[in-house]
């Protein structure tokens, strides 16, 4: 099994710049792919970025790309997302998630998750 713990949301005004951490635990060698998700309530959850465990391959959501940059610390077992120019319409809750088969560039059969951290941006 997999823990996953993220941290770093808050609020910050359009335009502004903020850093999530998912903190990863347990069988970590099973961690083929890692991502991130956010949702608003009342609609469905999407994919924003992820990342290949052993290539470094990434993957952005189209709405996401040349804002966020996704990265991970294999020696912290720790996943980022670096979000700049942030915009009112990235609002959502954030969550860490992993996939523990490839390949990864896929938005489905992530069956780990955190609980969720919070942005919020105002215009």
């Amino acid at each position: 099994r997999v823990q996953l713990v993220e941290s770093g949301g808050g609020s910050v005004q359009a335009g502004g710049s903020l850093r999530l951490s998912c903190a990863a635990s347990g069988d970590t060698r099973s961690m083929y792919c890692m991502a991130w998700f956010r949702q608003v309530p009342g609609e469905q959850r999407e994919g924003v970025a992820s990342i290949s465990n052993n290539f470094g391959s990434t993957y952005y959501a189209d709405s996401v790309k040349g804002r966020f940059t996704v990265s991970l610390d294999n020696t912290k077992n720790t996943l980022y997302l670096q979000m700049n120019s942030l915009k009112p319409e990235d609002t959502a809750m954030y969550y860490c998630a992993v996939r523990t088969a490839y390949p990864c560039g896929t938005w489905a059969g992530f069956g780990y998750w955190g609980q969720g951290t919070q942005v919020t941006v105002s215009s």
